[in-house]
């Protein structure tokens, strides 16, 4: 059996939120203050969120599971919870999706665990600028993480950069020769309306075109044929003939929701089939009561087949969703 959506897509990608809490404050993300945490009570456990993920790759054809947050990292026994889909048969691929405060001491036991790959989000190389973008003076435990993730031999190690305009939008140069020196493989993203704030504005928007433009400047970008793109998010460019490259995920201005093969679980047990999506199917109250792997299945099947055909924020009347990117899951 597999998640196949009333428009042909199939679901192989399955993201899953562990926790909505994070130690940073992204401007792009949530405000200053912080948010209100879920109660313990209402967030998934080990062993729910072990078989919900046991289900969607045993008995629904998910090939990739990533782990986001929130901040993951903040999970305790994260290490156990990777090693024990890691044991999963057939194995998914394990990746994690991360602010990289606290990766130093986290890389090799997550490594030894099972993990596979690993995403590092990284806006600039100023500590001021992240003190300003993150409200938070950790940009040198940042680097520490990604070193750390490189030696305990996680390849490629992604980085992950949202560009703000007015505030690092300059750095977009400097930030792909510090990641090419380092091996490590770049990717910028458009931001998105996904702040808990509201204050996305379209006009304020870095756009894919624009750090084209910018990093043509100093650079010689060849796009990679997007035959070889599939369902991955990122258009690829070689950089100087590669084989080094660098991605631009042009969410906004350039959607690839045609080809989309995602399907995400969040921290309290609700289903969502998009990033964007406006309603949740609840897993965790049916879980909890009881039901059984084919009453969840079944669950996971109407979810996916009231997918839209896109996101819709070039649609007039686009609305974000209530919840925030922090408690979707990136």
């Amino acid at each position: 059996m597999v998640l196949t959506d009333s428009y042909g897509r199939t679901a192989t990608d399955l993201r899953v939120s562990l926790t909505d809490r994070c130690n940073l404050r992204c401007a792009y993300c949530m405000p200053a203050e912080g948010l209100d945490w879920l109660p313990k009570p209402e967030v998934l456990t080990d062993d729910e969120i072990v078989r919900l993920v046991g289900l969607a790759v045993t008995r629904l054809g998910i090939t990739e599971v990533r782990f986001t947050g929130g901040e993951p990292l903040l999970r305790r026994g994260l290490p156990v919870i990777i090693e024990r889909v890691a044991a999963l048969r057939p194995r998914p691929e394990i990746s994690l999706t991360t602010n990289g405060i606290g990766l130093d001491r986290l890389a090799k036991p997550l490594k030894m665990a099972g993990l596979d790959r690993i995403n590092v989000s990284l806006d600039t190389l100023s500590a001021a600028t992240f003190v300003q973008l993150a409200r938070r003076d950790r940009l040198a435990d940042v680097l520490a993480g990604l070193e750390a993730a490189a030696a305990a031999g996680m390849a490629p190690v992604k980085v992950n950069t949202v560009l703000m305009r007015g505030v690092n939008d300059g750095e977009a140069s400097a930030l792909l020769r510090f990641c090419l020196d380092r091996g490590y493989e770049l990717r910028f993203i458009e931001q998105m309306p996904l702040d808990a704030q509201h204050g996305w504005r379209r006009d304020e928007m870095v756009t894919a075109d624009e750090i084209l433009v910018m990093l043509g400047d100093e650079f010689s970008l060849e796009p990679v044929g997007s035959e070889l793109r599939g369902s991955a998010p990122a258009e690829t460019f070689l950089v100087a003939g590669g084989p080094e490259t660098v991605g631009i995920i042009g969410s906004v201005t350039r959607p690839f929701c045609g080809a989309c093969d995602r399907i995400r679980l969040t921290a309290d047990g609700q289903l969502r089939n998009c990033l964007f999506a406006r309603s949740e199917n609840d897993l965790r109250t049916p879980l909890r009561a009881g039901a059984s792997d084919d009453e969840l299945i079944a669950q996971w099947e109407r979810c996916i087949q009231a997918k839209l055909p896109g996101h819709g924020i070039n649609d007039p009347g686009f609305l974000q969703p209530a919840r925030p990117m922090s408690a979707i899951g990136g």
